[in-house]
């Protein structure tokens, strides 16, 4: 079960998210872009890989922030425990890009750069890092905003035995 648990703490940081990024100044497009994702979203899915597969939920409330930036907190339950990330999505101007950067109560966090083809955003993030078992874990995630659509796809790779866990989690409002 504490196998379980660590695994399920690296899956769950991973799957929620993206988000506190550096200062924006975001044009009326890049605002109104980020804006068609305010609102709670939810999302499930299966866990592949490891001991079997475990099914999993999640819930995201995205929010208006400051200076044409979104705002998101998110919690999944995953093998009875409730894992959280929150962070902030904005358009950095002087970059032409935008950056999500997340916490987590796990322990985790991130910054990923987003580029936008035509109505998607899509955000690619690779960590290496130790849970909170002492695990060296590398962590890739990618977040695509595609019109009403939020989908997360996530894949940990646990480097001391490498046993590799993956998911692709389609959030809805």
């Amino acid at each position: 079960m504490a196998k379980n648990i660590g695994k399920a703490v690296a899956v769950a940081v991973t799957m929620l998210g993206l988000g506190g990024a550096a200062p924006a100044s975001a044009g009326p497009t890049e605002q109104a872009l980020l804006a068609n994702y305010i609102g709670n979203w939810r999302g499930e899915s299966v866990l592949q890989g490891g001991d079997s597969p475990e099914p999993f939920r999640c819930r995201l409330s995205v929010s208006s922030g400051n200076q044409g930036k979104i705002n998101y907190t998110g919690r999944c339950a995953l093998i009875n425990m409730n894992l959280s990330v929150s962070g902030t999505i904005a358009f950095v101007e002087a970059r032409g890009h935008y950056e999500a950067v997340m916490t987590s109560n796990a322990g985790f966090s991130g910054t990923a750069v987003g580029q936008q083809r035509g109505n998607q955003i899509g955000f690619d993030l690779v960590e290496r890092q130790r849970d909170r078992g002492g695990n060296d874990v590398q962590i890739g995630s990618r977040l695509f905003l595609i019109g009403d659509q939020i989908t997360v796809e996530f894949q940990v790779e646990f480097n001391n035995s490498g046993e590799l866990l993956t998911a692709s989690v389609p959030f809805s409002r």
